[in-house]
């Protein structure tokens, strides 16, 4: 998945929106003002241990259970742990096309939820309605 369609995935989640509190160049999603995802270019990523060539993608943060964390980054290269994040419970995901589609899709599920479980029940409801 490219950068585009990343941002159209998360978008059609439920009470999802976007908005820029850290700069024009960091997208933040979130639901119900949780957020639960992060993009931007990894070229502003100037102290994260990676390869130049990483820094050319887009980079999605993704929220994550500590060990499905840490499974994905032993699988997926291009997984590590949360640039500016706390790396135990986040995930930067290198949109550079080495991960399938669907796996993608069901990290980007999988963080919207975990944010979603943690809300009031009545804000639960008004989202699952909707799933």
């Amino acid at each position: 998945m490219n950068q585009l369609q990343t941002e159209q995935y998360l978008l059609l989640k439920p009470e999802t929106s976007m908005y820029y509190p850290f700069g024009d160049d960091v997208k933040v999603f979130r639901v119900k003002n949780k957020m639960f995802a992060t993009i931007s270019h990894g070229s502003k990523a100037k102290s994260a241990k990676v390869d130049d060539a990483a820094k050319t993608h887009f980079w999605m943060n993704l929220k994550c259970e500590p060990d499905e964390a840490q499974m994905l980054r032993d699988i997926f290269p291009s997984i590590i742990p949360g640039y500016h994040m706390n790396k135990a419970n986040w995930n930067s995901i290198i949109l550079d096309g080495s991960i399938p589609q669907g796996e993608i899709e069901r990290m980007m599920d999988n963080s919207f939820m975990l944010i979603v479980n943690k809300m009031t029940k009545k804000n639960q409801q008004s989202i699952l309605v909707h799933l």
